[in-house]
């Protein structure tokens, strides 16, 4: 089982930025893929951006590319999300996530954190 806590959410005004970091109780450098996603009362959770360990590689989902940036840090066992340029829409339940995979025309994962709210204002 990896416990997976986040940190780093707020409120903050549109245009403006937030990190978002990820703490595991097991070492990153074991779990392929890692992501964020999030979630609000009206949508499904969706998979906002996941990393692979091997190379670096990357996923954005279209809303937020160009704005976010993922990375992780295998050294700290810690995965973030830079948020710039932030948009009233980007409001949500941000959750951490290990042992990502794709499926069905969607991500998900095997194992999620608690969340951490994002909350952007006009």
């Amino acid at each position: 089982q990896v416990q997976l806590v986040e940190s780093g959410g707020g409120s903050v005004q549109a245009g403006g930025s937030l990190r978002l970091s990820c703490v595991t109780s097991e070492y990153t450098s074991r779990i392929d893929c890692m992501g964020w996603f999030r979630q609000t009362p009206r949508k499904e959770r969706e998979g906002v951006a996941t990393i692979y360990n091997i190379g670096r590689t990357t996923y954005y989902a279209d809303s937020v590319k160009g704005r976010f940036t993922i990375s992780r840090d295998n050294a700290k066992n810690t995965l973030y999300l830079e948020m710039s340029s932030l948009k009233i829409e980007d409001t949500a339940l941000y959750y951490c996530a290990a042992d990502c995979f794709f499926d069905y025309k969607r991500w998900s994962s095997r194992y999620w954190g608690q969340g951490t709210q994002v909350t952007v204002s006009s």
